[in-house]
């Protein structure tokens, strides 16, 4: 085992760490949910709902989105490209390039995940005002950022 810093532990904040645990937890359960339907998981959300949102994105542009390793993408790719989902082309002006789209059953799950990730969101912000929501999305942009001397991940995304 590595020897781990000392830490003050009156300077962690539990409260803020466990709202954004239990808010993610309940945020992804919805769509797990879904998923597990169809015997796919989170790993499947992240790459539909990103290639969805960018039709045209390279794999490269993928894999620096979600910051893991190519061999972390391949098996879920490979399974979402042949279940319909997901459709692979080579670029127009380079070949080599590997561009993704949704098909529309891809966009219809991507849609199907988000629905109720988006009633959530606004069930959470209905009371807030304009400026304390803006705060929200402020607070969420800076929590943002990998350390970038980390490696990507090379796990399964899930």
């Amino acid at each position: 085992m590595p020897t781990m810093p000392a830490v003050d532990e009156a300077q962690i904040d539990f409260e803020t760490i466990e709202l954004l645990f239990f808010a993610y937890r309940d945020f992804v359960s919805d769509p797990d949910a879904i998923l597990a339907k169809i015997g796919m998981g989170r790993a499947h959300h992240r790459v539909v709902y990103f290639v969805s949102r960018q039709p045209g994105m390279m794999v490269t542009d993928l894999l620096d989105t979600l910051q893991i390793t190519k061999q972390s993408l391949a098996r879920v790719l490979k399974q979402l490209i042949e279940s319909g989902y997901i459709r692979q082309m080579a670029g127009a002006k380079d070949r080599r390039q590997r561009r993704l789209y949704p098909t529309l059953a891809g966009r219809e799950l991507a849609l199907a995940l988000s629905e109720p990730q988006s009633r959530r969101i606004a069930r959470a912000m209905e009371e807030l005002t304009p400026d304390t929501r803006a705060s929200v999305k402020e607070f969420l942009r800076h929590m943002r950022g990998r350390d970038e001397s980390l490696e990507p991940i090379d796990s399964d995304l899930e």
